[in-house]
């Protein structure tokens, strides 16, 4: 048979975001380096001096979603998921650019064991939307960067997180702080396509044709270090990951949700109580390290974002 002389798909990264501009540079410098065609970009506050910078790097597409942006589109939304979604199917709406657009926050960062155009080459023509699961970035030192992983198996899942996590696993899916569902890359210009978070709908059909990825995982860097899980605390409490109308991410007798988990470890003995839920769950320490290896739910990756950065934006 001849050779597919079909030229590769193109894809790109769309994400709403108010992180520092650091964080923005290593996220899209990250992913112009694996070979994002398009990094979109929705700035979720006035953020002038980043907004500058960002637009001057041709590969990037920066939106200020202001309070003329959400005028035109009725008013701005409380949540900011909803935000993210509204800002996601607009990228979508638009003059397509890429083939496929990944739907990821600026602290997830694609890891593929090999060329994700490739990898998105060989999805059939059926297939809408591919997903994507995470592991979790763990503190420690560099230059490489330990993730843990989950068994997709709920019984194997339960029993690693108990092994690896023996304070507080039993409340834990896999061990994760974060959710496990994984994030969706959609084929791009989509007419009618709803975005949502995790999934995608057309036409009432939930997630049409999906298949995963298994050859690429995104490492989400949801508490990279104590100060930084510190810093998005009571944020996640109030509104975020943690907030109290989100059930229990185990299905189990027992079992809290991470708004009743971090209560009862406050109450038990405050911030010093969350330091060791901290280091016991999100710290790299040769113990965890080892029972990671050992369920055979550790990654590794080097990710020399001062090099990356200093590559794609001199400068700066």
């Amino acid at each position: 048979m001849p050779a597919d002389t079909r030229p590769l798909p193109r894809w790109g990264t769309v994400t709403t975001t108010n992180a520092p501009l650091p964080e923005i540079l290593d996220f899209a410098a990250w992913h112009l380096e694996l070979g994002a065609h398009r990094v979109y970009l929705y700035l979720d506050e006035h953020m002038p001096e980043a907004q500058a910078v960002l637009e001057a790097h041709p590969k990037l597409r920066v939106f200020r979603t202001d309070a003329a942006w959400w005028e035109k589109r009725g008013r701005r939304p409380d949540k900011h998921q909803v935000r993210q979604a509204a800002n996601a199917r607009h990228a979508n709406n638009r003059r397509p650019e890429v083939d496929w657009l990944a739907h990821i926050d600026t602290d997830e960062f694609l890891l593929p064991a090999r060329s994700l155009a490739e990898q998105l080459a060989a999805l059939p023509e059926s297939c809408l939307c591919a997903r994507v699961r995470p592991v979790e970035a763990l503190a420690g030192p560099g230059p490489v960067t330990r993730f843990k992983a989950f068994h997709l198996d709920p019984s194997a899942r339960r029993t690693a997180a108990e092994d690896c996590f023996p304070t507080w696993g039993r409340h834990l899916s896999g061990g994760f702080l974060s959710h496990v569902a994984g994030k969706l890359f959609f084929r791009a210009g989509t007419k009618g396509l709803q975005i949502r978070i995790h999934n995608i709908t057309l036409d009432g059909t939930e997630n049409p044709g999906q298949q995963p990825l298994p050859d690429t995982e995104f490492g989400h860097f949801h508490a990279a270090d104590w100060e930084h899980f510190l810093r998005l605390y009571r944020f996640r409490l109030a509104q975020g990951s943690y907030r109290a109308e989100l059930k229990p991410q185990v299905r189990q007798p027992g079992a809290l949700s991470l708004h009743d988990l971090f209560a009862t470890i406050e109450d038990s003995g405050g911030e010093a109580a969350l330091k060791r839920f901290h280091d016991e769950v999100c710290t790299a320490t040769p113990r965890l390290i080892g029972a990671l290896a050992r369920n055979g739910l550790l990654r590794e990756r080097r990710m020399d974002f001062a090099v990356l950065r200093a590559r794609h934006f001199p400068g700066i």
